[in-house]
């Protein structure tokens, strides 16, 4: 990870549905937590989408890092909700927030009610996650448009990105290698940074010291 990213005080993952930004907004609380005293993990996810930060409970858990998501997560209730406790991201200044922002208008919404205080501290990094492979973000010019779309709704600007590209389970140190060329056009599009580029640990291994940034990824397992 970068310094910059590492002296922040809360961080923002957005993305599009799919993107992949739930596990690596759990992976990144988890890390983060080895050298932090009190990391939390705030699920803005508000209607149930196919994985959620809870599936991670047990290794949050253990990791020591707090989640606050919605009472409904994890189950099969489809209701807006935000618990009261997600005020303890901008309201108590010893924590580490990490934030797993919704990508459509209902995330939105629920990111605009912390919004004001996050910009009024300004000690945030919001990346945009970024895949190739999902259909909505296959080149650097829709991938663009995404991007204006999610900081146009949530009102926080996106300071990075994080080149998640990956086609699942079956992705090969070939498939990161072939994507490191539209994120870097992506990056030169927006002016934005590549924060971090992603793969899970398998992958990792073969690429360590191949790419800059490089982070490794646990994948999250579904809770049916």
């Amino acid at each position: 990870m970068t310094d910059k990213m590492e002296s922040k005080r809360i961080t923002l993952f957005v993305g599009h549905y799919g993107s992949g930004k739930t596990n690596i907004a759990v992976n990144y609380a988890i890390r983060l937590a080895k050298t932090r005293p009190s990391v939390a993990l705030a699920d803005l996810d508000i209607v149930n989408p196919y994985f959620r930060s809870k599936d991670s409970l047990a290794d949050l858990t253990a990791a020591g890092v707090r989640l606050i998501a919605s009472p409904y997560a994890g189950s099969n209730l489809d209701i807006p909700a935000l618990p009261q406790e997600m005020y303890a991201v901008t309201d108590d200044k010893t924590l580490t927030a990490v934030l797993d922002v919704g990508g459509d208008d209902r995330g939105a919404l629920a990111l605009g009610r912390l919004t004001p205080a996050i910009l009024e501290e300004n000690d945030f990094e919001c990346l945009a996650v970024i895949n190739r492979y999902r259909p909505l973000t296959r080149t650097p010019s829709d991938t663009l448009e995404v991007l204006r779309e999610i900081e146009g709704a949530g009102g926080v600007p996106i300071t990075g990105l994080v080149n998640n590209s990956n086609v699942g389970r079956e992705t090969t140190p070939e498939d990161v290698l072939e994507s490191l060329d539209y994120a870097a056009e992506v990056s030169r599009l927006t002016g934005l940074p590549v924060r971090l580029t992603t793969a899970e640990r398998g992958v990792f291994t073969a690429l360590a010291g191949k790419i800059p940034d490089l982070f490794p990824l646990d994948l999250q397992k579904k809770i049916e």
